[in-house]
């Protein structure tokens, strides 16, 4: 079978990106152009800049991808792009690109779930290090900004399908990264600082509850189709508990002075960081990292062994935490399970994932018609 080359486009928060991938096997290119700099002074994405900023991108990421790769509009077999979920406005941006590109030079248009995209994210590498055969069944974390998302994985001949046995009933692991350190004043975005910061600290310091999980979820859409075992998630009680913490041990002056502080400075370095955060503060986010770690594989572990799974793919923005990866590994180990995590380039979000994940739909002639819509709440099954 000849090579198929996918132009991917991935806007669906504050990434704009372009990647072209081979065959569902080897990347060609990949383009990120993040908006942290457009985001920072906010400590979070604002919506309607992050459109903006896409509005602004997308012509030349997408340019320089297919640059790098060697190719052109013309010479590419399919345009993939992200539907959803996201942010509606930066769906729209490039979903209305890839629509445009695809009327002007007559190719078949995939549309391509973003948690989907991250899973193949996983699968991607595998191949591309000579690792075709799974062995099922798989357990897929989806561990970012926006979602927390567990999902039974079943590949039958080209097609993958997908249940979901778990999610977050609130705040994604993620963003509670992200929350904590606005809290805390240590800037945007949150994840990467906490990870770089923790190591310094003592993880046993503050003790933090076990999230206890005893209302009903309401949101049916989210439930699985199969009768089973649930594993869901919550954050928001952790991150109320670092803010009465700091404000019980009266840390409130100290957080200020900290924020204005790396305001000033253009690219705070982890020196900085330490210097301008005291050993309390620095206790503090170690004790929160090693909480929801805990809480993450834990359950992760628990539904694997629910449902006998043989593969563990963690996988989306979280996935790059040191120390989410070293518990996995060990823990996964002990269980008897293989872990396997995307490369960290490719843990956050990114369009060769969705190139990636096309290419399956792209064999089966899967194709989306040319009034689809981007959907904000897209639901992966």
């Amino acid at each position: 079978m000849s090579d198929t080359y996918i132009l991917g486009i991935e806007s669906s928060c504050d990434e704009t990106s372009a990647a072209v991938v081979r065959s569902g096997e080897q990347v060609i290119s990949n383009v990120v152009l993040s908006q942290f700099s457009t985001h920072k002074p906010y400590g979070g994405v604002v919506p309607e800049l992050a459109s903006r900023e896409h509005l602004r991108n997308i012509v030349p990421v997408v340019r320089a991808a297919l640059e790098q790769a060697g190719h052109t509009y013309e010479s590419v077999d399919a345009i993939a792009v992200t539907r959803g979920p996201g942010l509606a406005g930066a769906l729209l941006v490039g979903l209305s690109f890839a629509k445009a590109v695809c009327f002007a030079v007559d190719k078949p248009l995939i549309a391509v779930n973003h948690l989907e995209g991250h899973i193949h994210a996983v699968l991607l590498e595998q191949r591309q290090s000579g690792h075709y055969d799974l062995e099922f069944p798989v357990l897929a974390l989806v561990v970012s900004g926006g979602h927390t998302h567990l999902y039974l994985a079943e590949r039958k001949d080209e097609s993958w399908t997908y249940q979901n046995v778990g999610h977050t009933r609130d705040d994604a692991a993620g963003e509670a990264f992200d929350k904590v350190a606005k809290l805390l004043g240590l800037g945007y975005p949150g994840g990467p600082i906490i990870d770089r910061l923790a190591r310094f600290g003592d993880p046993t310091a503050v003790k933090f509850a076990t999230p206890q999980i005893k209302h009903r979820d309401r949101r049916d859409h989210c439930q699985p189709a199969e009768s089973g075992a649930h594993f869901d998630f919550s954050y928001s009680g952790i991150k109320t508990a670092v803010l009465r913490h700091f404000e019980l041990n009266h840390m409130q002056d100290a957080i200020e002075r900290r924020r204005k502080e790396l305001v000033q400075i253009a690219k705070p370095t982890i020196d900085d960081y330490r210097r301008l955060t005291d050993q309390p503060t620095i206790d503090l986010v170690a004790s929160f990292q090693r909480a929801v770690v805990h809480d993450l594989v834990t359950k992760t572990l628990q539904a694997a062994a629910e449902y006998q799974v043989a593969t563990l793919l963690v996988t989306g923005g979280v996935a790059a935490n040191s120390e989410l990866r070293e518990t996995f590994e060990r823990e996964g180990a002990q269980a008897g399970l293989k872990v396997y995590f995307p490369s960290r380039p490719l843990s956050t979000d990114n369009a060769a994932m969705i190139a990636a994940a096309a290419y399956p739909k792209f064999l089966l002639k899967d194709f989306a018609p040319m009034d689809i819509s981007a959907e904000a709440g897209l639901v992966l099954k």
